[in-house]
């Protein structure tokens, strides 16, 4: 008999949300993270209006927007020489018409602190998942290193994957996985915010110039375009050519890049799109990361991970605490999540800029896209892709009361 109604791999935004969410519905939950704590820079540090009402729904609003974050309105970007508003939240029925720019380990810490609070969670640290275990039909629980190096398992009616892009979940699991490519990966890195900087919360270079500056208080976090595979290209070509580059494109004088002085400040985000074309097998689900890797256009991911587990707490939360599990409910988890990924991901893919082989790099100057000088030049369609940006295509909401 196991001591828990559901194991989540992976205390990511998902696997936190997750837990919490069926800890509060009366489930039983143990949630499994190989790190020992959530410092880890470069994350997806973006907490969209969304999340923020879901964060009100649960009555921790108030509360969570006393840590240290920066507010973005509007976003905008350099179109043609000029900045234009692309995305506008100032009219989203929510109660915060805003993205809050948070570090990530902040926002899992406060889930945490909040989920460690309920009798029925268990966040276990330092242990890695190596496995699943099955029983000839349906997964039964998982294989993890524990923190003394014990080979350990780890039984549960349900194995929930939110373990990322990388996810062992859904390897364990064979899962088929759909690639629909990238063009591009990402170079991410900071710079000292000064307070004579604009005071923009968050702008780019537009995709094809491919910089974005968020503020994140006293420093600048700079994600740079390069094309797939041309980090080591760009090494050969050394930091200063680098630098150049990155002045070429940035409201910033160009001597305040000298601050990039070794290789080791730059993070290499290698950009990948893809999803399973099935989530679950009896036995396991996946969510988040582990089911769809997004493209960072938007900083959509974590608003999408997040939706999955309140639209998995919402399905699943019932039958969990009941003992009645079914195919139908994993099955049911997938078919409300579809759609908004895949109309993310083709609208992702629709922004990516295509460029024949051996073209420029994406990193160059060049025409924007014709709907990105749509957006430059409308009133209406802002406040459009603020919606999407800031809501998504299905925002989910958080249904089960909680069980006292």
């Amino acid at each position: 008999m196991s001591d828990q109604d559901c194991c989540i791999v992976g205390a990511g935004p998902a696997g936190l949300m997750l837990g919490l969410l069926l800890a509060r519905s009366g489930v039983r939950a143990t949630v499994v993270e190989k790190h020992e704590d959530f410092l880890r820079d470069f994350r997806g540090d973006t907490i969209h209006p969304s999340t923020l009402e879901v964060m009100a729904e649960l009555g921790f609003l108030d509360e969570f927007l006393t840590l240290p974050h920066q507010k973005a309105e509007k976003l905008h970007a350099e179109i043609g020489g000029r900045q234009a508003t692309i995305a506008d939240f100032s009219r989203l029925p929510t109660r915060c018409k805003y993205i809050a720019f948070m570090p990530q380990w902040d926002f899992l810490d406060f889930l945490a602190g909040k989920a460690k609070e309920l009798p029925g969670f268990r966040l276990l640290t330092g242990c890695e998942t190596t496995g699943l275990t099955e029983d000839g039909k349906r997964v039964t629980g998982i294989r993890y290193r524990a923190r003394d190096g014990r080979d350990q398992t780890l039984s549960a009616p349900l194995v929930v994957g939110a373990d990322g892009r990388e996810s062992v979940v859904r390897r364990a699991a064979r899962l088929e996985v759909e690639d629909l490519g990238s063009s591009v990966d990402v170079l991410w890195m900071k710079l000292a915010r000064r307070a004579d900087d604009p005071p923009q919360p968050m702008s780019h270079a537009g995709p094809s110039q491919g910089l974005v500056m968020i503020d994140r208080g006293d420093y600048w976090q700079l994600g740079y375009v390069i094309r797939k595979g041309g980090f080591e290209q760009t090494r050969q070509e050394g930091l200063a050519a680098l630098r150049e580059k990155l002045a070429a494109v940035a409201p910033l004088p160009a001597e305040r890049f000298e601050e990039l002085a070794e290789w080791d400040q730059l993070h290499l985000l290698q950009v990948r799109m893809d999803r399973l074309k099935t989530w679950w097998k009896p036995g396991v689900l996946c969510i988040g990361d582990a089911a769809h890797a997004m493209s960072p256009i938007g900083g959509v991911g974590v608003n999408l991970a997040i939706q999955d587990a309140i639209a998995a707490a919402n399905i699943l939360a019932g039958p969990l605490r009941a003992g009645t599990l079914t195919d139908a409910d994993l099955q049911a988890v997938q078919a409300r999540r579809i759609f908004p990924t895949k109309a993310t991901q083709a609208i992702q893919r629709m922004m990516r800029r295509k460029r024949k082989p051996g073209s420029e790099d994406p990193a160059a100057r060049g025409r924007p896209p014709a709907f990105l000088r749509a957006i430059a030049r409308s009133r209406l369609l802002p406040h459009l892709t603020g919606r999407l940006i800031g809501m998504g295509f299905r925002p989910e909401h958080v249904s089960a009361p909680p069980r006292t």
